[in-house]
């Protein structure tokens, strides 16, 4: 009697699902570490000395120099193969400068930290896309970073908690930033078991999953025109909760409220947009443009419930992008070029973040109509681009993410 046995190709699918679970339980603890540190580094500097200019060139310093290396760091990537060895160490940076803040007694030292996490974060991020890349084309590029990036809310919207618990107990910034060191030494154990475990992941890749020359196809510039249109019109949070705060429409504990319910949005976004895109292809994204470009209208109105509605909505865009803008960039481009094309969208995606959000902020102070329009024409803008780029990539490939994609 034959015994059937799983093919070889079967084996390596079922391990493609492990390897992206264990990168976003590594993402889950790295998000509980800097992000529950970013929710009270401004105060903490300005502890420390700081001024609020000093702290405003800090924070938006750290963002666009972290946008700008990850570029650098897709080519290296891409050029070394080396991918394991840049995810270690820009987690390592990214993770052990948060809980050294502890030992700083002065705001130059503690910004320096700062920059250094935007530095390592920039240095891992391509890499790690790259190798999230090469399993989802066993499960599908769209449920494997909408899986991802459902993992990478949960922590997003606990380190916040975490770092407020904390500081409640015992009503120190120090101590908050010295327990950081847990969840960041567990992110970096996860790391390492995945490493262990999967020491090769561009195995993982379907090799016949392959498009065009080694070159970026014109598709990709297309596309990457349309992810900038969003990015620069997508307003951000801080000008979002400055209105509520401004206004007074909303009360302050609502601010944080609706902060963690559109996290939960994202989070759960994320995953549905990743299946659509499986199944449906680039223009999905569409779609993704429509809905953003309404949020901007409803979230800036002076009534509460249709304000909700517009966070809601916020949350749903960035789930969006978090998920099929990457899951694009895998589809639309060949592995040799991956790490690369990653470093490039997130340099122009953060350029074009910085530049509208403080276009947004310049015309906030003379017209908020002017936002809103401002906001909602840039995204409509993106849509003509995600069309073109779905029509030259074809009909089959725009839908093909994956062999499982339906599964």
């Amino acid at each position: 009697m034959s015994i059937s046995r799983p093919s070889p190709t079967t084996s390596v699918s079922r391990r493609a699902v492990p390897f992206i679970v264990l990168l976003g339980t590594v993402s889950l603890f790295a998000d509980i570490t800097y992000e529950g540190a970013r929710s009270v580094t401004g105060p903490y500097l300005g502890l420390l000395g700081a001024s609020a200019a000093a702290v405003s060139v800090v924070a938006g310093g750290g963002e666009l120099l972290g946008y700008v290396l990850r570029l650098w760091a897709g080519v290296l990537a891409d050029r070394t193969r080396r991918y394991w060895t840049l995810t270690g160490v820009g987690y390592t940076l990214n993770l052990l400068s948060v809980p050294a803040l502890a030992l700083t007694g002065h705001w130059v030292p503690a910004a320096l930290l700062v920059l250094l996490e935007r530095t390592g974060k920039a240095l891992r991020t391509p890499a790690r896309d790259a190798m999230l890349s090469f399993a989802s084309s066993r499960t599908g590029h769209g449920w494997g970073f909408g899986l991802h990036e459902a993992m990478d809310q949960i922590g997003a919207a606990t380190g916040p908690l975490f770092v407020a618990a904390v500081i409640a107990q015992h009503s120190e910034y120090r101590r908050a930033f010295a327990w950081l060191l847990v969840p960041a030494g567990a992110a970096l154990l996860f790391l390492l078991i995945a490493r262990l475990l999967f020491p090769q992941p561009r195995d993982l890749h379907i090799e016949t999953e392959t498009l065009g020359d080694g070159h970026l196809p014109r598709a990709f510039w297309v596309y990457l025109a349309g992810a900038a249109c969003v990015a620069a019109g997508y307003v951000d949070y801080p000008l979002i909760a400055f209105h509520f705060q401004h206004s007074g429409h909303v009360a302050p504990a609502w601010i944080a409220i609706l902060y963690a319910v559109a996290m939960a949005v994202d989070g759960v976004a994320a995953l549905a947009f990743g299946r659509w895109f499986d199944r449906y292809g680039l223009h999905v994204l569409i779609a993704a443009a429509a809905l953003s470009a309404i949020f901007p209208a409803l979230v800036f109105s002076p009534e509460f419930s249709t304000t909700v509605v517009g966070v809601v909505l916020w949350g749903v865009g960035l789930g969006a992008q978090e998920s099929v803008l990457r899951a694009a960039v895998a589809r639309l481009t060949p592995v040799t070029r991956r790490a690369s094309a990653f470093g490039i969208l997130n340099m122009v995606f953060g350029l074009a973040w910085f530049a509208g959000s403080a276009v947004a902020g310049l015309l906030y102070s003379y017209s908020l109509i002017a936002v809103v329009a401002f906001a909602t024409v840039a995204q409509l803008a993106a849509i003509p681009f995600f069309w073109q780029a779905g029509n030259q990539l074809g009909p089959t490939q725009a839908r093909r993410s994956g062999p499982t994609a339906t599964a």
